[in-house]
Parts: structure tokens; sequence; C-alpha cells
């Protein structure tokens, strides 16, 4: 029996590795999220619905959640909206010099043995311990 609050991670990783699988086998793309959303906001292209509704997907995930547990995702916020956006904007600029995101590579790029996403989610993960690490250290001064 898995224990409850590891459930609902259990069952989002089943639901990204469903749709990403599905999207590779169906349309033979590569469920790349940053690649994916910056063609939804082109509004060009004969690829535009299929990348709007995995927009509209994500967006519309919380809702779904909300009415199968009945409540919102729990989620906390300690930084100021200042440093989110800029989070963001990094993370963007970093997911074009990568030439993809995390679900590109961390997801479908591992799974296919990519050397180049083997790379880019050491990276990832790598800085994204180091930004904990500092951020820790900072908040003990």
């Amino acid at each position: 029996m898995i224990p409850e609050p590891y459930l609902q991670s259990l069952q989002g990783g089943a639901i990204i590795g469903l749709a990403t699988a599905l999207l590779l086998l169906l349309n033979g793309r590569i469920a790349g999220v940053s690649g994916i959303f910056a063609r939804a906001l082109s509004f060009r292209g004969p690829e535009l619905s299929p990348n709007l509704a995995f927009v509209v997907g994500l967006v519309l995930g919380p809702l779904l959640y909300s009415v199968v547990y009945g409540t919102w995702p729990a989620a906390e916020f300690r930084m100021p909206l200042l440093f989110m956006a800029l989070a963001g904007v990094l993370v963007g600029y970093g997911t074009r010099l990568g030439n993809g995101c995390t679900s590109g590579h961390g997801v479908v790029g591992l799974a296919r043995l990519s050397p180049r996403s083997i790379t880019a989610a050491a990276t990832f993960l790598t800085s994204g311990v180091v930004t904990v690490l500092i951020m820790r250290l900072l908040e003990m001064l």
C-alpha cells in the first residue's frame, strides 16, 4: 500500500508519463512544455490546435484536482512575487538556451536515453540543488 502523501504524486507522475507517451505515439511529438507553450502562443501553423489543447489541459489540471479531491492543490510561496517572476524569466531563457525543458529532456529524453537529455537533466538537478542550498544558507543569515 502506498502512503497517502505519495499517492497524489504517483498519480500525477503516471498522468504525465501517459500524456507524453501518447503525444509521442499519436503525434510523433516530444512533450516539451516550453516548446508547446511557445508554439501555442505563436497562434499560427497547423500545430496550433494540439498545442493550444495541451496548454488548456495544463490550466484545467488544478480544476480537475479540486473536483477529485474536494480541495485545491496545496502550494506555499515563500518568495516575493518579483523573485518568482525573475526565476520564471531565467527558466524561460534556460529552456531556450538548452533547447528544451525538464519535461522534454527529463521525461521524454531520459526515457529515450538521449545523451543530450541526460546532460541537460543532470544540469537541471544540479542547478536546483545548488539554488536550494544557497537559499537555505541565505535564510540562516
